[in-house]
């Protein structure tokens, strides 16, 4: 086939996690008890941080994170779920271009806002006086907005350059979902110019929000050891080390999936990652931030209390 029969590409085949088929029930179950609490965690993280007494920016980037959350993980888990116990994995042309732009624009948008909620912190440590005034509703909403339409903007560069790649010869994508890196690999002309392309993109993306974060936490870091209150020093590391570890996570895997787009080598190894990323990840954060926030589980165990009095 020449690369011209690209053209004619009307879907693309799923290879799924796993090809063994012994796994494939353990593989749905576990994935489905995951996502299920994917979507409890975070709508829980939703209702709490709705509260009245929970109305402050750093809530507000939470909740907005939740969303993005149960976004991510309901753009690529459903449809795994069907291809892990059907004979059918295919998934269409149109099906894979939407799939790998939302995924996209998802995750460039999460970077993002991890890089607003950085600044949240360095503010409300660092310019406590200046807080309510710097971090302002309007400010808020202007750092989401600003977030979203850079992810946009990524999403629809990144999509649109992949799918103008020809493919041709298989169409089986080693993945459980359509991703630059596996997309790539199918690609019969030299990608050179574009792998160089999502690396600037990743520098971009993931890089310039992770320097901007740690620039904020040295910051944070250098103010809360001049506190002389150790109980005050606690809380407010406490605060800040939960968005720390998202970030560690989220950098870890995302850096190791992207650098490296058409290394057929590591193609298993970024599967695990890519579900990590896609799946683990958003389970984990409602678990780190309300496990390790006080106000948060307050206020989801009056609600509990008030549902079970009813």
């Amino acid at each position: 086939q020449d690369a011209g029969n690209h053209t004619l590409l009307s879907e693309f085949i799923l290879s799924g996690l796993s090809s063994r088929p012994e796994l494939q029930h353990l593989l749905f179950f576990t994935v489905c008890f995951v996502y299920s609490m994917t979507l409890i965690g975070n709508l829980l993280i939703c209702m709490a941080t709705a509260h009245p007494t929970l109305h402050t920016p750093m809530y507000f980037f939470l909740r907005v994170l939740s969303v993005l959350d149960i976004s991510t993980a309901s753009v690529v888990v459903p449809k795994m779920l069907v291809s892990t116990l059907s004979e059918d994995r295919s998934i269409s042309y149109l099906g894979c271009v939407t799939q790998l732009y939302c995924v996209v624009f998802l995750a460039s948008t999460e970077w993002y806002l991890l890089a607003a909620m950085a600044y949240d912190r360095y503010v409300a440590v660092c310019r406590p006086l200046r807080y309510p005034a710097i971090m302002s509703t309007r400010a808020c909403l202007s750092m989401v907005l600003l977030s979203c339409c850079s992810g946009q903007v990524v999403s629809v560069v990144q999509t649109a350059w992949v799918f103008t790649l020809p493919f041709c010869g298989p169409r089986s994508i080693n993945y459980f979902f359509c991703d630059i890196p596996p997309l790539v690999l199918l690609s019969c002309a030299d990608t050179s110019r574009y792998e160089r392309q999502l690396i600037s993109a990743t520098v971009l993306v993931i890089f310039t929000p992770f320097c901007l974060i740690l620039l904020s936490y040295t910051c944070i870091i250098s103010s809360i050891l001049r506190i002389s209150s150790a109980e005050s020093r606690h809380k407010t590391f406490s605060t800040c080390s939960s968005h720390l570890t998202v970030v560690t996570l989220y950098c870890a895997s995302g850096t190791l999936i992207y650098l490296q787009p058409k290394s057929s080598d590591s193609q298993e190894a970024k599967k695990i990652l890519a579900l990590i990323y896609t799946t683990v990840i958003p389970t984990l954060n409602p678990l780190i931030y309300s496990l390790r926030n006080k106000e948060v589980k307050e206020v989801l165990v009056r609600g509990m209390a008030v549902l079970m009095k009813k």
